[in-house]
């Protein structure tokens, strides 16, 4: 049986820029490597001062990573990645410490700047710096990738049309950050979070690599079970048939009524042969194809669990999600009895609340104490 978890104490739409690669140093430490580009100042976040041994607050850097994975997407979205990272206080003065690093994953239509902006209502600096001033937490390093596309969100997949974005998670930004800066580089000390789109692909991803994430921690969670993102009316489906037909009519995008389902189809039935969208839609005159359907029921969680609970039972898991959240509680309900049936230790907690209301709170008073118990903490590894 689930239990909550037992260590207690919006969305901003942010344009990044591209740029292009200005270093050419390969990365092995996982295998396929990312060039480091340019460190970037942006509004809202600080830049590195001079260093003291009495810092209260962590600093902030916001750096571009390029990716080989992502390179050549049928999309055209930039390779060349945005990054934003939070070092605990102290950091520069202990040049000794070594760090665990807590990877938050953002949401749909967000982008890294979404927690890390001044302005941001999930505002990760802000809520390290204050639990570890409340004692509530331990200092790790927190990084957010903008995960960002034409289609508002990658889903965190793999694929020809948007690119291989697991493997520049799992393996090229984890590459990068344990090269350029102080951490533990063990999977006892990586964590993998995300709300909403950043949950599932906590999900898919973790779930995949238990040698790189020992823990996840998964808030309100999209595209869990085969009907997710998947146009269920009259309406929404003559929209995904009208926009797939003629995107030429649609210079700003998909109605907004459409844009997961969209997105989801970009991400998980790719289809090279079929420019300028490069995906299969899943309706072909009005009909559910039930084969562009498969493939893409083929990327949920819900799809994916047998194949992987020799994985999952190597992680530390955890999941909430707030009571007025209705399909996404349903679904996440429903992965918790899947994982309680095949006896996958983990923790699930419905809360009260929607499905954005409460995440400030829940990260700040969750997410950071529950790593900062399951991670192996900072400390002294010359």
């Amino acid at each position: 049986m689930s239990t909550a978890p037992s260590w207690s104490r919006r969305l901003l739409t942010a344009h990044w820029r591209r740029r292009a690669g200005a270093a050419a140093l390969v990365l092995a430490s996982l295998g396929v490597g990312a060039v480091p580009a340019a460190e970037a100042e942006s509004p809202g976040i600080s830049q590195d001062g001079g260093p003291s041994a009495h810092e209260k607050t962590g600093t902030v850097r916001r750096v571009s990573v390029h990716s080989r994975a992502l390179t050549g997407n049928l999309e055209g979205d930039s390779p060349d990645r945005e990054v934003s990272i939070y070092l605990p206080p102290g950091y520069r003065a202990d040049r000794s410490t070594r760090y665990p690093v807590l990877y938050m994953l953002h949401g749909f239509t967000e982008t890294d700047l979404s927690y890390f902006a001044s302005d941001a209502r999930t505002n990760i600096p802000a809520s390290a710096d204050r639990t570890l001033a409340a004692g509530t937490s331990r200092k790790m390093i927190i990084v957010t990738p903008n995960a960002m596309t034409v289609r508002k969100g990658s889903n965190y997949s793999s694929g020809a049309t948007t690119g291989d974005w697991e493997t520049f998670v799992s393996n090229e930004l984890v590459s990068y950050v344990d090269t350029h800066y102080r951490t533990i580089r063990d999977r006892r000390a990586r964590g993998l979070a995300g709300h909403s789109m950043g949950g599932y692909g906590t999900l898919r991803i973790g779930m995949k690599h238990p040698d790189v994430f020992s823990s996840l921690y998964i808030l309100s969670s999209c595209c869990i079970d085969q009907n997710s993102n998947i146009p269920d009316t009259p309406e929404e489906i003559a929209a995904m048939q009208n926009f797939t037909a003629h995107p030429e009519n649609y210079p700003d995008g998909p109605p907004s009524g459409i844009a997961t389902a969209v997105a989801a189809a970009a991400s998980w039935a790719p289809n090279p042969s079929k420019p300028p969208l490069y995906f299969d839609s899943p309706f072909v005159d009005g009909r559910l194809d039930p084969q562009v359907f498969a493939r893409m029921t083929a990327n949920r969680p819900l799809a994916m669990v047998d194949q992987y609970l020799g994985n999952l039972r190597q992680q530390n898991i955890s999941f909430d999600v707030g009571d007025a959240d209705k399909n996404i509680a349903a679904n996440l309900t429903r992965l918790d009895a899947v994982l309680t049936g095949y006896g996958v230790k983990h923790s699930f907690e419905v809360y009260e609340g929607d499905h954005t209301n409460r995440i400030p709170e829940r990260f700040e008073n969750k997410v950071l104490p529950y790593f900062s118990k399951v991670l192996t903490p900072a400390g002294d590894r010359r």
